[in-house]
């Protein structure tokens, strides 16, 4: 099972009945399930203007996600990627239609307009007052004649939605949409297709590319690019944006196309407010998923010009459960570190053989980055690599900091910049052997006691031991042999390190959650990054003697 449905046939209905389940009373929907899918207002009484929307489900939350007070009256659910009926278009209409009438709110996708449109005609027919709007907000190809309605209808929802909560008038809220319409743009970018329950996934994007100017069907974007991280993802999407923005104050709305985790949401959310156009951001509505396209990983960018009285209406206060809130965008504000946590460095001070030391042993776990990662999936969460290799470029960066004539100054200051940059409780750990070993070497002890004793607080501390399966198993016999040379240090780290791949079970770390046919023949990463860092020193022995190591 790849997905949490039920059946393809119900999941839809499932869906909508799950949404209701959890609205609090909320939402309701008519009968005549499975063709009629329309959810509703609990409360509404026909006394104003009412908002109708809808299309193909799989775009969750929209639609049925925005039907409550301040936002829509009605939302009718066709199947994944499907219009709805003109019969079901026609009996949500009917359903919430009073004397001030209905404004239907469709994105410009030709089954869409078709049914919603018949629909409009035929609920004329019996009386009521209904208009309807188009939404074309996508500008990936500037010049098609007929543009995508994306993300940027939820402006409209919003706005609209608003204006009739207060009480306006079918041409007046009309008239708003329109507007709105007229000033949103949107763009998307995924690295990803989505999966359609049913369907076999499409494989189309190549690793390390992206679609740029993609739709929510699932459908191709306009073209690949490369994929090189969020910042540069957000720069070609902002610069679509920006060449049909005017330089005035705008909404934008950062929109998770289904698949993106919340972190990589915030990152974008950054490099959003950061781009070129972010000094043009008066608002901003998510990081969040609103209109999504099933699982695809991706994102879409909407905005909107604002004019007099938009903010306001943006940021009324709403009853739908799939609306996050328009905020206003500020500078971030820093507070200072509490007092006693500021850390107290010891003086700076060169040694240019220490400096050259240090830096080789960083470059050993940098250029590892990959290898222990992939050792770590194995175990773990994939990051070991990527743990060591980040504390190790800072540690670089800090050398001007470093009292590097001073070892047992060195020790501390290295610890205290381990806790500060190396993430999970590897750092911890190491953060604890570097500072005891500090404070053993200002009793006098040479390097070697000093960085045993170091080990055995990390050990006392962490919990770890000899055949735990961990950095100890190749680490403690490497600090054992040091005084025969590198080289032996070297080979007593190795042999360690090789040991934990016969071990099947862990006693410490993440790995005492896997399975032991999943640990079976695979070398802890911790230990494989002592036993890499000692071969590489004893590969070099006089070299790094005579660096002062």
């Amino acid at each position: 099972m790849k997905q949490f449905i039920n059946a393809k046939a119900t999941m839809v209905t499932d869906a909508i009945d799950g949404t209701i389940a959890a609205s609090g009373g909320l939402l309701t929907r008519l009968d005549g399930y499975p063709h009629i899918r329309v959810v509703v207002r609990a409360d509404w009484d026909k006394s104003k203007v009412a908002l109708v929307t809808g299309g193909g489900s799989g775009h969750e939350p929209a639609h049925a996600g925005f039907v409550g007070r301040g936002m829509l009256t009605a939302a009718v659910c066709g199947d994944v990627f499907a219009s709805p009926s003109v019969d079901a278009v026609l009996a949500g209409i009917l359903a919430v239609t009073g004397p001030a009438g209905c404004l239907l709110i469709v994105k410009n996708y030709t089954g869409d307009r078709l049914n919603f449109g018949l629909a409009a005609e035929r609920a004329r027919s019996f009386g009521h007052k209904v208009s309807m709007v188009i939404v074309d907000d996508d500008v990936a190809l500037p010049d098609l004649p007929q543009a995508r309605g994306l993300a940027g209808t939820l402006f409209v929802h919003k706005i609209a939605g608003a204006m009739a909560e207060a009480g306006a008038n079918l041409e007046a809220c009309t008239l708003a949409a329109e507007r709105v319409i007229k000033r949103s743009r949107s763009i998307g970018m995924s690295l990803d297709t989505c999966t359609v329950p049913g369907s076999l996934k499409e494989d189309r994007i190549p690793h390390g590319m992206a679609e740029l100017g993609l739709g929510i069907h699932g459908e191709a974007g306009v073209e690949q690019v490369a994929a090189s991280g969020a910042r540069d993802a957000m720069a070609k999407v902002v610069e679509k944006l920006a060449a049909t923005m005017p330089a005035t104050p705008h909404v934008a709305l950062l929109n998770n196309l289904g698949g993106s985790s919340v972190l990589e949401m915030a990152i974008l959310a950054n490099d959003l407010l950061s781009s070129d156009i972010g000094s043009r951001l008066r608002f901003v509505i998510g990081p969040d998923a609103m209109m999504t396209a099933l699982d695809m990983h991706g994102f879409s960018v909407s905005v909107m010009e604002l004019d007099n009285g938009d903010a306001e209406l943006l940021s009324q206060p709403v009853a739908v459960p799939g609306w996050p809130g328009c905020k206003p965008v500020g500078a971030t504000r820093v507070l200072p570190l509490p007092d006693g946590l500021t850390p107290i460095r010891a003086p700076a001070s060169s040694h240019g053989a220490t400096q050259a030391f240090l830096t080789r042993c960083c470059d050993i776990l940098i250029a590892a980055e990959a290898d222990l990662n992939a050792l770590d999936a194995k175990s773990g969460d994939g990051d070991t690599g990527s743990t060591l290799a980040t504390a190790a470029r800072a540690l670089i960066g800090a050398m001007d900091r470093l009292p590097l004539a001073d070892h047992t100054q060195l020790y501390r200051a290295i610890g205290l910049e381990l806790s500060q940059t190396m993430g999970g409780s590897s750092g911890v750990l190491l953060a604890i052997f570097f500072a005891a070993a500090g404070d053993a070497s200002s009793s006098g002890l040479p390097m070697r006691e000093a960085l045993q004793i170091g080990l055995d607080r990390m050990r006392q501390i962490g919990g770890a031991n000899l055949g735990d399966r961990t950095m100890v198993d190749a680490l403690l016999p490497a600090l054992e042999a040091l005084p025969s040379g590198l080289p032996a240090a070297a080979r007593a780290a190795r042999k360690g390190a090789d040991y934990t791949a016969t071990l099947t079970r862990a006693k410490a770390g993440r790995a005492t959650y896997i399975n032991p046919e999943q640990l079976e023949g695979h070398v802890d990463p911790g230990a494989e990054a002592v036993a890499r860092l000692f071969e590489h020193l004893g590969s070099h022995a006089a070299d790094t003697i005579n660096q002062g190591g």
